[in-house]
């Protein structure tokens, strides 16, 4: 698989990734199908950090979490930094638990590289960054957010992932 670049059309913009299928074959694979199956399209970035990321893929407008498939190995050891641009997989306290969520680094953040193999330090797997798009990252960083349930960073205004396209 070579390098595959995505179109992600969102209500505030469009954003295109290129993904790094050399580097991070299994994270580059998993977003790819959930792209081509249409998994992504009508979900929300649930989670706006100013100065940090913006992360989404895996919730609809009204916060229901979307079923996913078996969560893959963290490639997060590939050597891709978390830098400005960079994406990464969301996976929760367990290693190995990303599944359709990512997010886009807003900032430089070294403390989510890979810098051991103890679950503190192994850090989330870049697998693309952006190529276009990085205004609508930004725009997407700047909205108002609320505290929601168990969200905290929530956009006051939904942002929506309309689709999300493999560019071939």
């Amino acid at each position: 698989m070579s390098n595959p670049l995505i179109q992600i059309d969102t209500s505030l913009g469009e954003i295109i990734l290129e993904l790094y299928a050399d580097k991070a074959p299994l994270s580059v694979e998993n977003f790819v199908t959930y792209a081509r199956d249409g998994h992504y399209d009508g979900t929300v970035f649930h989670r706006v950090i100013k100065g940090f990321m913006v992360q989404g893929g895996g919730l609809t407008p009204d916060l229901e979490e979307k079923p996913t498939r078996t969560p893959i190995v963290n490639e997060a050891n590939n050597r891709l930094k978390n830098k400005v641009g960079a994406v990464a997989m969301a996976r929760t306290a367990e290693i190995d638990s990303a599944g359709a969520q990512f997010f886009i680094n807003t900032e430089v953040n070294k403390f989510l590289d890979y810098s051991g193999n103890n679950p503190q330090d192994f850090g989330y797997a870049v697998f693309g960054e952006v190529v276009d798009g990085m205004n609508v990252v930004y725009t997407i960083e700047q909205q108002a957010t609320t505290r929601v349930g168990g969200y905290d960073d929530l956009p006051v205004t939904p942002i929506v992932i309309k689709s999300v396209t493999v560019l071939d």
